[in-house]
């Protein structure tokens, strides 16, 4: 039913399978029986349709079907009789000549078979493991954060309930600045150049860097022109790059006044007990545990780069191909999302090549990994993990549910700790060496 298998190029594949014409013969004079007893035709009573009308009306899809099917199980019988492990669709192609008998239709199946996965010599690798602590200074400036997010602002100068602001009625960091300004390039005004009555908080990188050392020590009425030059990467397409030429006239400067680190700002942000040591503890909490997630994002970044470089091996180029549409697909939804006009944008797949490639690579070594029953999951370590993404909801107990009694919520979960724990073994084989990541640096790095 099959010759014996051709090695065309690394993971390439062909075989030839053919098909007795009888048995298609056969088939098809079956199946027109049974579709001639529900036939119907202008003329004749449903299933009264002589024969030859029926093979007219459907011989042609029928015997279509037929040979799909034949090819199909001939094929599936080819790869099993070889221990195939066939990687995508195969192509079918009808082969003719001298060597196809008058009996028979023979087609080529040409495809792609899995490679063989090693995992190359660990204990080689010399990997960097990402650290970092939480510290009372983070607790702190957090505490800092959240008290400016409930600062009151009073004119800067005036006597008030909670003073004046101190003698220095300059434009400072941290004082709430409204302004006029107007941009111009080569002299002419640009979209989003200009505002009047336009607020914002000096120092907060609300502006340009530039834009906010012009304000700087400025007072109430006074008026400054100063050159600003865009980055060539501002998001502004049509002034990156350019200079333009700023007028900015200060209107009000008012200064923050901070709430009390007490009870009742505690209270005020959630905290029912406990008061600002409750508050504390759970600002550790949740500053530790987006640490944890951060270093397992940058440490399991890393141990994957580290699989792929000590690991050599072909990839069928059919399965790189599906993940490369796959990526293309959830980035054309994304962009739908945002943009409906984006919906059918065309989008390169060399663009997604090398990512797929990677993605491919990473999902064959991990299966290797799996089949050695490395990463096995066990039901106390998915609710452990439940658990914990589980602890910052106000209803732990429901999400805790929703990811281990919903199907596809609980494999995501299982594939997660799969990862983490390749982590794990990646870090327990090689040479590892521990490097402190500073606090600020760690969560500016993007996710």
């Amino acid at each position: 039913m099959a010759n014996a298998v051709e090695t065309l190029e690394k993971l390439e594949r062909r075989l030839t399978v053919s098909i007795p014409v009888a048995d298609i013969t056969t088939e098809v004079e079956k199946r027109l029986k049974v579709r001639a007893r529900t036939a119907k035709a202008s003329g004749f009573r449903q299933g009264k349709v002589p024969m030859d009308m029926v093979a007219s009306m459907y011989g042609a899809g029928i015997q279509n079907d037929v040979l799909n099917e034949k090819i199909s199980s001939a094929f599936s019988k080819a790869v099993e009789e070889n221990n195939l492990r066939v990687a995508g669709y195969p192509k079918f192609e009808e082969k003719t000549g001298d060597d196809v008998s008058k009996d028979e239709i023979a087609f080529t199946a040409t495809f792609e078979v899995y490679p063989e996965v090693k995992i190359g010599d660990l204990a080689k690798v010399e990997l960097e493991k990402a650290v970092a602590t939480v510290t009372d200074a983070e607790v702190d400036k957090t505490l800092d954060i959240l008290r400016k997010r409930q600062a009151h602002f009073h004119v800067k100068g005036e006597d008030g309930e909670h003073g004046k602001g101190g003698d220095d009625v300059s434009a400072q960091d941290g004082d709430r600045v409204t302004i006029d300004f107007t941009g111009r390039i080569d002299g002419v005004e640009f979209e989003g150049g200009k505002a009047e009555d336009f607020p914002f908080v000096l120092g907060e990188k609300q502006m340009l860097p530039e834009f906010e050392n012009a304000i700087r020590g400025m007072k109430v009425g006074e008026t400054k022109v100063f050159p600003l030059a865009f980055p060539e990467d501002y998001h502004g397409k049509d002034v990156a790059g350019k200079t333009a030429e700023f007028t900015v006239t200060v209107k009000k400067i008012e200064w923050s006044h901070l709430p009390e680190l007490d009870d009742a700002f505690a209270q005020a942000l959630g905290i029912k007990e406990g008061g600002v040591a409750k508050l504390r503890e759970d600002i550790r909490t949740n500053l530790e545990r987006e640490v944890k997630n951060r270093l397992i994002s940058i440490n399991k970044n890393r141990v994957m780069d580290a699989l792929i470089d000590v690991s050599e091996f072909d990839i069928p180029q059919a399965l790189v191909k599906q993940e490369t549409d796959q990526l293309i697909e959830m980035t054309r939804h994304d962009l739908s999302v945002r943009n409906p006009a984006q919906k059918d944008i065309a989008l390169p797949p060399e663009l997604f090549a090398a990512q797929a490639e990677k993605r491919v690579r990473l999902g064959m070594l991990l299966g290797e990994l799996i089949k050695d029953n490395i990463l096995a999951v066990s039901a106390d370590k998915l609710k452990e993990r439940a658990t914990e993404i589980a602890a910052s909801y106000e209803n732990p107990q429901m999400v805790i549910d929703y990811y281990l009694n919903d199907p596809g919520r609980r494999r995501e979960l299982e594939a997660m700790i799969m990862e983490e724990n390749a982590v794990d073994y990646v870090f327990g084989k090689a040479k590892v060496t521990d490097k402190a990541v500073p606090f600020e640096e760690l969560m500016n790095q993007p996710l």
